[in-house]
Parts: structure tokens; sequence; C-alpha cells
């Protein structure tokens, strides 16, 4: 007789994972929301004193680094994020995945911590930068073991709760876009605005750090997570092991990962080429485009963050968010691989 799944009392679990989902994108959009204030620490040592209001002139000529930070930070972002994510596959059976959730976590926030610190401390351009490209690519790599891990916590759980994950990492753009807005019509000088918007992204992640120690302690959670242990026990108590028997199920294995490609290859390839064209142009090209009607007034210090970040993030986050109402296109509707090209194009 099977045993009923216990209610998740408050949407407990579900806010759990709405906020770890929170956490593993919002250092990487902290980081690239923050543009404004990296870039200003990238200009001659003549220029670096700029207030919040402060709106470079179209004839201020950038430095080397300040011109190529953008495309160097996402270089430093993703080609870490690619291989830590395919490394996943391996990590999980190498390393306890409360280590794996936990460590990047605390990583993650020691990196802010530190990038808090740094805003009052007067660096070189170059020295700034060097330490920042590092930054990203440690915050990057961590947070792509998170995430896998992450996703592997929500698979012993019904499918519907992946949506809080995705949510939450739409959230995250959104979230940090907002910060940076209110850290600059605060009004105060720019690095005083930074240390409240990265102090802000501390706290978020603490309160990750909190969320995932209190899941365990969920009934909810508990049931799914015993569950998921008894079956692995069952089926190791079933196996006899035999090299033909060994044999047969690593071929059995290939067979499978092929068919299972036959089954995706379209969303596979849809979620490829989403990709690739949204990451090689936003932020490295997106954000240094520049306002033709703002005419060197308020605006023209808002236009990044609103027209940019804010609105991107907004509809990413809306698009996430409405796969647990609608799904439309169909997985199998050709509609979706040509919506995606044409509004790519």
């Amino acid at each position: 007789m099977a045993i009923s799944s216990p209610k998740d009392k408050y949407f407990g679990v579900w806010l759990v994972f709405f906020l770890l989902g929170l956490g593993t994108l919002l250092p990487w959009n902290f980081f690239m929301t923050g543009t404004m204030y990296f870039t200003s620490r990238l200009k001659e040592q003549s220029s670096i004193s700029s207030s919040a209001n402060h709106t470079e002139t179209a004839n201020e000529p950038q430095s080397f680094l300040e011109a190529k930070f953008n495309n160097v930070m996402t270089l430093c972002a993703m080609m870490p994020l690619l291989i830590c994510t395919c490394l996943n596959s391996f990590l999980h059976t190498l390393i306890p995945q409360r280590l794996r959730v936990m460590g990047s976590l605390f990583i993650i926030m020691s990196v802010f911590i530190v990038t808090t610190v740094l805003v009052k401390v007067p660096l070189e351009p170059l020295p700034f930068f060097s330490i920042t490209m590092v930054k990203i690519v440690i915050i990057n790599s961590f947070g792509a073991v998170l995430q896998g891990s992450l996703f592997g916590m929500a698979g012993l759980l019904p499918a519907s709760y992946t949506t809080p994950i995705m949510s939450g990492q739409g959230l995250a753009g959104t979230f940090a876009a907002f910060a940076m807005i209110c850290a600059i019509a605060s009004g105060s000088e720019l690095h005083d605005a930074a240390l409240g918007y990265f102090i802000t992204a501390c706290f978020v992640i603490f309160l990750s750090i909190i969320a995932y120690i209190v899941l365990p302690k969920l009934e909810f959670f508990q049931f799914y997570q015993n569950r998921n242990m008894k079956q692995k026990l069952d089926l190791e108590n079933s196996i006899t092991l035999t090299n033909q028997v060994n044999k047969q199920r690593t071929t059995d294995a290939n067979i499978s990962m092929v068919e299972i490609f036959k089954k995706i290859w379209v969303l596979a390839v849809s979620v490829c080429f989403t990709f690739t064209v949204t990451i090689s142009t936003f932020p490295a090209i997106t954000a240094d485009t520049k306002s033709t009607i703002a005419d060197g007034g308020s605006w023209d210090f808002y236009f990044i963050p609103v027209s940019c970040f804010l609105l991107f993030n907004l509809c990413d986050w809306t698009g996430r968010s409405l796969t647990a109402i609608c799904m439309w296109p169909q997985k199998d509707s050709v509609l979706l691989p040509i919506s995606i090209k044409r509004s790519s194009s």
C-alpha cells in the first residue's frame, strides 16, 4: 500500500527552493548590473571621483580596460559556467550534496564580502580589473555547481517544484536591476551606493544559506528524501553483479542516451540557440547602447539600468514563471523553433 505524501505546509519547501533559485543567479546578476560602478573604478585617476548622478559625456574617452570590461566579464562568466556545468555529472558522485550546496553558498558570500570591502579600498585600474575578473570566475564556477545540485534536489520532489527554482532565478536579475536603480535614485556618491548595493547581495545570499539549513527539517522534503533513499537501497539489494549483466547495461545506457536525445533534440537545440544569441548580446553589447533622447538629463543615467537590465530581466522572470500556468507552444510544436528563430533574428 502506497504511503500518501504529506502536504507542503505553508508552501515552506516551495519558498525554500524559490530562495535557493534566487541565490544561484543573484551573484552573477549583481556583478553584471553593477557595471556602472566597476567601469567607474577603471577610469583614469583624474576622473574617478564621480557621483551617483554624474553621467559620462559623449566626448569623454574610455580607457582600454573600461571599454573591454563587458566583453571580458561575459567571457570570464560563461566559460567557467560551461565547464563546471559539464563537470557536475562527475562532482555529484565525488562530493556530497550538502558540501556542494553549503560550500558554494559560503564561497559566493565570501566573494561578495570581499567585493563590499573593496568598495572602500583604493586600487589602480589594472589590479582592480584583474581582481574583479577572478571574482567573476569564482562566482560563476560555484554558481554552476550550486545550480546543478539544486536541480538534482528538486528531482526528488514532484515536477512542479522546478518552477520555484526557475522563478527565483528569473527574479534574481529583476531584483539586482531594481536594487541598482534604487541605489542611483538615493543620490549618494557612486561608491556609497555600491556599498549598499553589495551589502544587499550579501544579505540575500545569507538568507539562501538559512533556507538550505531549514530544508531538511521540513516534513514534505523529508518524505521524498527518505523515499528516494529507500528506492536506492532496494535497487542495490536486487542487483546481481555479473560481467554479462554489466556489459548489457552499458550497451543499454548508450542506446538510451541516443534515444533520449532523439526525443528532446528540438528543445535542446532551441535552448542552445536562444542562450547563444542572448548571451552574445547581453550585456556585452546592450550595456554599451546610448539613449538618443536623454540629452544629458537624468534619464541618461537611468537608461541602461531600466532599458537594458530591468526590462530584460522582467521579461525573463515573466517567461519562467508563466510555465507554471501555460505551456505554449507545446514541446513538439513546430511553432517553438520557428518563434525562437524569428525572435532572435
